[in-house]
């Protein structure tokens, strides 16, 4: 009888069939790995510190912000930031580190970050260098007029949680309530804390959407946490009016929808981290002229800031969302009513 084996030749080439394969697989099989733990990630952080919002009695008013008696001084008190998290949030979170802005790295913020449009940019360590609209604005409405904001740049701070994470914080110790927003108004006034996280620390790869997020908590009281995880670019090359826009989101994506007004305030302070961001886009929210009771939209100015209600015929871009969390308690069917004066 003969003895049946494989030659050598036999061996080697199934070896090699074999590591081509796995070399092939294997990256695929290691990023999907990741993606889910991040998104596990997301969502327990998300968690977290929507609960612990809900549990500060106020968020605006924390630390102390002066400028300089006169250029050049250097008399200046900027430790808003800083005190927000070791006098606000380490009453409510657990948090094991805190770096002011010269020593971020010291809690595991990274010194570069890969944006939405795969741009290579430095951490941004001051409120005007993550959005320079937060603190100088000078533009034209919607109906034409001119407008400015302004307001003193702040210093950001970072944390480390007791899972792991790093987080830098930028912080408006002067945010207002909602009490105003049934007419035109300015997202600045309205956003009273920013966070970029890092689940993994400085270990990379240091990318938007991957193991680098963005929460913003919006109002001092009654505050909403918006951490929205946006599309990399436009839904469409074109820009479309109000009710298409979902249609646009969904041809896009189907997990994507068009996002809501915090979700916007998110992307209009973290607008660097994003890139390649349109002039303006619509939330799905709708407004209702009290006099006539006409339908219109709001249109939320990502680079200036500015939100005024116009027309729903009105065509402007779509950029979407998905959303990994809960719906907003205030929101119903994924479409907001608000009323606004004439």
């Amino acid at each position: 009888m003969k003895n049946l084996a494989f030659t050598m030749a036999e061996i080697l080439l199934s070896l090699t069939i074999i590591g081509v394969v796995a070399a092939i697989t294997l990256p695929s099989l290691t990023g999907n790995i990741n993606e889910r733990t991040w998104n596990t990630q997301r969502k327990a952080l998300y968690a977290r510190f929507s609960q612990a919002i809900a549990l500060m009695p106020a968020l605006n008013g924390y630390g102390t912000l002066t400028e300089e008696s006169s250029s050049g001084a250097g008399d200046g008190v900027d430790n808003v930031a800083e005190t927000f998290i070791s006098a606000g949030l380490s009453k409510v979170l657990k948090i094991n580190n805190i770096c002011d802005s010269e020593h971020l790295e010291d809690c595991g913020i990274t010194s570069k970050i890969t944006t939405l449009d795969n741009t290579t940019i430095t951490f941004p360590e001051t409120m005007q260098e993550l959005c320079p609209a937060m603190t100088s604005v000078s533009a034209l409405r919607y109906d034409g007029t001119p407008y400015s904001y302004s307001a003193l740049n702040t210093k950001a701070a970072a944390f480390e949680t007791q899972n792991g994470e790093s987080l830098a914080v930028y912080y408006n110790p002067y945010c207002v309530a909602n009490m105003d927003e049934d007419h035109e108004y300015q997202m600045q006034t309205k956003i009273c804390a920013h966070f970029i996280y890092d689940l993994n620390g400085n270990k990379g790869p240091n990318t938007m959407n991957k193991d680098i997020g963005i929460m913003t908590v919006i109002y001092p009281t009654d505050s909403v946490v918006a951490a929205p995880y946006v599309a990399n670019k436009n839904a469409s090359t074109q820009s479309v009016v109000y009710s298409e826009m979902q249609k646009q989101c969904i041809a896009f994506d189907s997990e994507y929808r068009v996002p809501n007004k915090y979700e916007l305030m998110s992307m209009f302070i973290s607008q660097n981290l994003i890139g390649n961001l349109s002039n303006a886009y619509r939330s799905s929210e709708i407004s209702v002229n009290k006099i006539d009771l006409s339908h219109h939209a709001w249109r939320f100015d990502v680079h200036t800031g500015n939100v005024a209600s116009t027309a729903q015929t009105d065509a402007w871009p779509v950029r979407c969302v998905k959303r990994e969390n809960k719906k907003s308690p205030v929101e119903k069917r994924g479409l907001l009513v608000l009323t606004y004066n004439s």
